[in-house]
């Protein structure tokens, strides 16, 4: 639905929402209409609709609201579309996989999936993403911004679900056990990785010696015989470490901290 100012054209978002619930949106030409002037500012619109949207944004008033959580909204497909958490209703369905979505935008999104579409891109490295929030989630490596912080420790994050991990430290909370020796553990991963000692499945292989691996972490670690890479160095004397561990064991040596002591 295109409505016109003095300087510019807009597109209502009532109306690019495309569709709500499977059904296009019906309306008039805002074409056919006189100009109708805001009687707040100067700008005029052909569509009376269009002109009170707009005039919302001044006022601030949301008229629509839901009638079982009373939740409000300023725009009414923003209202029929939260209406559907309360519906539970999914009426967009990929054709390719049957998976239903809420919104149209979400099977759109989730498409990419099957067609391996990529058309967000990194600026700096060129990588591409399916996502635009996956896009921005990767810029934060080359800005080095850490938005996410830690009020207990001020400890900062690049991502919110390495901060909801980090409080875990804090809470000692351990949601996901294992119901066969109900070991517990703080992280759903970690549980999937330990569970592979109950089952003994190895999904990890090396493509170079075919030596099989319970978790990804010690393929990678593996890897390093073959290819000889040494990301870890000493600051002090530059000496390089294929394992953070080793690269620790070694800075004993400048320090002189011994911190292995015999109980007995």
């Amino acid at each position: 639905c295109a409505f016109t100012t003095s300087k510019q054209d807009y597109k209502s978002q009532n109306h690019a929402n495309e569709t709500i619930l499977g059904n296009e949106i019906e309306h008039s030409s805002c074409n056919q209409r006189e100009n109708q002037p805001c009687k707040i500012g100067v700008q005029e619109y052909s569509d009376s609709s269009c002109l009170k949207q707009h005039q919302r944004t001044r006022t601030g008033e949301i008229p629509f609201k839901c009638e079982i959580c009373l939740q409000e909204f300023g725009w009414f497909f923003q209202l029929q579309r939260h209406q559907l958490i309360h519906t539970g209703e999914k009426p967009f369905q990929c054709p390719i996989c049957l998976k239903k979505f809420t919104l149209s935008h979400y099977l759109k999104k989730h498409q990419q999936i099957h067609t391996g579409e990529k058309p967000f891109k990194c600026q700096i490295c060129l990588k591409e993403f399916s996502q635009s929030h996956h896009l921005k989630t990767h810029q934060l490596i080359h800005t080095g911004e850490k938005p996410f912080k830690c009020q207990i420790c001020l400890d900062e994050f690049s991502r919110s679900f390495q901060l909801k991990r980090h409080q875990q430290v804090h809470t000692g909370a351990k949601p996901f056990k294992c119901q066969l020796c109900q070991k517990e553990f703080s992280q759903a991963h970690n549980l999937k990785t330990h569970q592979l000692i109950h089952t003994g499945e190895k999904p990890f292989k090396c493509q170079i010696c075919l030596e099989e691996f319970f978790s990804l972490f010690l393929l990678k670690k593996h890897r390093l015989i073959h290819t000889g890479e040494k990301d870890f160095k000493c600051q002090i004397c530059l000496k390089e470490f294929s394992q953070s561990q080793h690269l620790k064991k070694h800075q004993f040596v400048h320090t002189g901290e011994k911190p292995f002591k015999c109980q007995t």
